[in-house]
């Protein structure tokens, strides 16, 4: 038991066990455990969304997503798809599990991206662009935080990541670091937007997970926790979060 009354103000360290999260398969699930899935999901893509509208900087696979759109008769959605696409054929000499929740990440992220892109606003005022990329970052902390707790499956970019960790043997930290460092350069060569908000993103969207999580749990009212399982979510993979 944890005895120490500050220990609710930090961001959680593990995922909260709610009433809607699926065991054993990846690929049933109760009709709520689906509208969880798919309003975190829309929710990280809205958060996506909001960087790419403030014009300051967004995610490194976003910068990746936005470049190919500048060089490819393509959208910023589309191209973000049909990354996701990519990324899980890699999956298959990687011999990576799918799940619902996979297939679920490739299409609602980048649906929601795509349409939210048209509806929230593109501030030109400076403070009102770091607002919106603290909005985004804290959208995209809760739609994970909702995500994690349905356990349906990785997403693809993190099966990409544990993949090539049990692959190679190399820490799951710096397998992460290296492929988003990749990402990051390949997409601002192609003309991907690289800025503050990207830097406020690597290091505000790891607490961000951390906070959705400890709300969702709040929420739900869960009672207990399990280790975050980097097999089990697109959580971004940063090490503020792994158990």
């Amino acid at each position: 038991m944890n005895r120490n009354p500050w220990s609710r103000l930090l961001p959680s360290r593990s995922v909260p066990l709610t009433r809607w999260r699926v065991e054993g398969t990846r690929w049933k699930a109760r009709p709520t455990t689906l509208l969880v899935l798919a309003v975190g999901l829309w929710l990280f893509g809205t958060g996506e969304a909001l960087l790419v509208d403030a014009g300051i900087g967004v995610s490194p696979w976003t910068v990746f997503a936005e470049g190919l759109s500048t060089r490819l008769p393509i959208s910023i959605g589309a191209a973000y798809f049909w990354t996701s696409v990519v990324v899980l054929l890699l999956w298959i000499p990687l011999r990576e599990r799918p799940g619902l929740g996979t297939l679920a990440n490739a299409v609602i992220i980048a649906l929601s991206l795509q349409v939210m892109l048209e509806i929230l606003p593109t501030p030109s005022a400076f403070g009102w662009q770091v607002l919106q990329v603290l909005a985004g970052i804290a959208c995209i902390g809760i739609g994970s935080g909702l995500y994690l707790t349905t356990n349906l499956g990785p997403g693809p970019r993190d099966g990409l990541m544990t993949g090539i960790h049990r692959r190679s043997g190399s820490p799951v930290s710096l397998v992460r670091l290296g492929i988003e460092v990749a990402v990051l350069s390949f997409g601002w060569l192609l003309g991907g937007t690289v800025g503050l908000g990207t830097v406020l993103f690597a290091l505000l969207v790891g607490p961000s997970v951390g906070y959705g999580l400890r709300a969702v749990g709040l929420l739900a009212g869960a009672t207990a926790t399990a280790p975050i399982d980097e097999n089990d979510s697109d959580w971004t993979g940063h090490p503020e979060l792994e158990a």
